[in-house]
């Protein structure tokens, strides 16, 4: 009230025109006011003017159990929740934080801050800066999730998959929580604020520059460590340190290997030599076996043809078996180096894989390093003094063994076969396969016929054990002789005929089998048939049914034909007479 009062006092003998209104209600006078304003603009100049949602960077003044207390050059300071540093356990007071206004005033009238929404909107551009140019980042491993981890970047939860996190399978996810570790983002989505960072992606970077720097150094011949990365069936992948190369299962060892695991495990540490590489050297091929002798080089000198060795079946196929007769030391033991008996059989029928061996050294060579071996040859020959034992005439017993179209193997002991020709089957049988006579394992009583010891071939008869039945047919089924027999089989060209005795088979033409009354004879019906053609040689009876009543017809009309032309004393013949005998020889003619 003194003020104004002052200010009344001031102005009482003053127009009213004149009068200080701005001294009166202020109640200061003009040097005040002046004074006044001028404090009010350098404390203006001192403050910023604030909006929600602005970023400041303030100063911690004071921290308390629950809050941090931050002067932004405003006229109050602002509150922060210490929830909001739990990233940054060793904040202080004296350090600076970025900031957002949350709210200039709450109801208390207190400035609240957020610094979590401040860090969180510089973040973002920080990201996408980060995801643009590359470069690496720092994150804090925070906590495990599905399919992965999240991540703290610069205050934004990034996702980590678990495929991202290293280059091998991980099977132990919390062993990385806590952790502080390197990333890089990989990928960025504004819409759902989403962020995907890669561990994974700077491993492989590394290792690309780790690949392409050993492999600019890679050079035949170069002997170098490596870990085995990968064990398959054909051989074994090392890791020389950022770049693959392969083993191939027979440059792992000189001596036979089944499988790499018998050789490598996972893990292991081993010296390799590169072998070859292509162009671009993605392709290496790396081979153990090469850094050591080779075990040719260590075979005896003194070991020749002739010699006896032992050794151990270590691969068996159809055609052989492979021995191993010293390590890394293989000859080849053919199956018809196996046994002295001809007809195939296969290489198990005599060894197993496993089995140790006796053979003798058939080959040697030592610039191809191959070696060939026999078994056989370590029993007696069976040929030796084969004339004695099967001269030719002489009787045997013995097994039929397999069949060829033209004949039949017969074995009479191990190592000696010799062959039936089809013709020498039977004497009366038409036999068209060996298999409509006997069967592979029958006993067949068999005859040497021919003997070939030069070319080791034997020829064997069976129907020369029995008296040739054609010797008697030739006078029993001569030509013009009247058999009675069985039409076996009916075709078109003719028929198949059992005789009687079942002895012979004789062929009738489709033409003569014929009847009497114009039909022709079936399949089964038995009759008589004349023999118009045997040939002892070639085994072959031509009959004909029509023959045996054409015959009788021919004869009469030549008869009647031959009759002297009638006495004066006897009766003419008459006109029907002639035609009639003339009507009789054209049916004859044209029958036959």
């Amino acid at each position: 009230m003194s003020e104004n009062k002052d200010a009344v006092l001031m102005n009482q003998n003053v127009a009213p025109e004149q009068f200080d209104w701005d001294s009166f209600e202020s109640g200061l006078d003009a040097e005040a006011r002046k004074e006044k304003s001028d404090l009010e603009e350098i404390y203006k100049g001192s403050l910023s003017d604030l909006e929600d949602n602005d970023v400041l960077v303030g100063k911690v003044v004071r921290l308390t159990d629950k809050e941090a207390i931050v002067d932004i050059n405003f006229k109050s300071e602002g509150v922060i929740s210490l929830n909001e540093f739990r990233y940054n356990q060793g904040l202080q007071v004296g350090d600076e934080v970025e900031v957002m206004v949350d709210r200039r005033e709450d109801k208390t009238g207190q400035l609240q801050l957020s610094h979590k929404k401040a860090r969180t909107l510089k973040a973002w551009d920080k990201v996408n800066e980060l995801h643009e140019s590359g470069e690496i980042v720092n994150g804090f491993v925070k906590s495990r999730t599905k399919g992965g981890m999240i991540v703290d970047v610069h205050g934004i939860e990034a996702f980590l998959p678990g495929s991202q996190i290293d280059v091998k399978p991980i099977k132990d996810y919390d062993q990385f929580v806590g952790k502080t570790m390197e990333f890089k983002v990989v990928k960025i989505n504004p819409e759902f604020k989403n962020v995907v960072v890669s561990h994974k992606a700077l491993i492989e970077a590394d290792i690309e520059g780790q690949k392409r720097e050993i492999i600019a150094q890679l050079e035949k011949g170069q002997v170098l460590e490596g870990t085995v990365k990968n064990i398959t069936s054909y051989g074994v992948f090392i890791d020389l340190g950022g770049v693959d190369g392969l083993i191939h299962i027979t440059d792992l060892s000189w001596s036979r290997v089944n499988h790499p695991s018998e050789i490598l495990e996972d893990g292991q540490t081993v010296k390799v030599v590169i072998l070859d590489f292509d162009d671009e050297k993605t392709r290496i091929q790396l081979g153990m076996k090469q850094l050591e002798a080779h075990p040719w080089d260590a075979l005896s000198a003194d070991l020749k043809v002739g010699d006896k060795v032992k050794g151990k079946v270590v691969v068996l196929a159809d055609y052989g078996a492979f021995v191993e007769i010293a390590p890394g030391v293989e000859g080849l033991i053919h199956v018809s180096e196996m046994s002295w008996s001809t007809h195939l059989r296969s290489a198990g029928d005599f060894v197993k894989v496993g089995d140790e061996v006796e053979a003798e050294v058939l080959t040697l060579d030592r610039e191809d390093r191959k070696i060939s071996l026999g078994i056989k040859q370590l029993s007696k020959d069976p040929w030796e003094n084969i004339e004695a034992k099967y001269p030719v005439g002489s009787q045997h017993v013995g097994t039929v063994r397999n069949f060829t179209n033209f004949g039949v193997f017969v074995e009479l002991e191990e190592g000696i076969d010799g062959l039936i020709y089809i013709s020498d089957l039977s004497w009366t049988k038409k036999i068209k396969h060996p298999g409509e006579f006997c069967n592979v394992g029958d006993k067949l009583d068999v005859v040497v016929l021919e003997l070939d010891t030069a070319a080791r071939r034997l020829s064997l008869g069976h129907k020369q054990l029995q008296e040739n039945p054609w010797d008697k047919f030739e006078t029993k089924y001569a030509e013009g002789t009247v058999q009675n027999g069985t039409a076996t089989d009916v075709f078109d060209k003719g028929a198949q005929v059992q005789f009687e005795d079942a002895e012979v088979e004789a062929f009738c033409p489709s033409r003569l089998l014929e009847k009497e009354d114009g039909s022709k004879i079936k399949k089964g019906e038995t009759a008589d048939f004349k023999v118009i053609e045997f040939n002892k040689e070639f085994k072959r009876v031509v009959v004909s049914h029509t023959g045996t009543f054409r015959d009788e017809e021919r004869r009469n009309a030549k008869e009647a034909a031959a009759k002297p032309a009638a006495t004066s004393g006897e009766e003419k013949t008459t006109l029907g007479d002639i035609d009639a005998l003339a009507e009789l020889k054209k049916k004859m003619e044209g029958g036959n």
